[in-house]
């Protein structure tokens, strides 16, 4: 009897991104994260903790752990805007035409 193959994380990923839902669904999250992480990274290019951050935009850090925790959906504008002021950077919103992204 022959053992079934073991399918690794990208092959089981890779299957998945066929699903049309699947990958929109995929692609919403990714997003999400990405802009989680370069607001963290530039907080701490900065060399600001969550705490300093939260206390130059006049919030608690309990927010900006939520803005940076990938998971949070209620960005706006003007949160985005807010961030690039504290920070001495400038938000820079761009349009790209789509194309399918591969990942794996």
């Amino acid at each position: 009897m022959r053992k079934p193959k073991i399918q690794t994380f990208k092959e089981h990923l890779k299957e998945e991104l066929k699903d049309p839902e699947f990958r929109k669904y995929f692609e919403e999250e990714r997003q999400a994260l990405d802009l989680a992480i370069k607001i963290a990274r530039l907080r701490e290019k900065k060399g600001l903790s969550q705490q300093n951050l939260a206390e130059l935009m006049n919030t608690s850090q309990q927010a900006i752990s939520r803005l940076e925790s990938g998971e949070y959906e209620g960005f706006t504008l003007k949160t985005l805007k807010r961030v690039a002021e504290v920070t001495g950077t400038v938000l820079k919103i761009e349009f790209e035409p789509y194309r399918k992204r591969r990942y794996v």
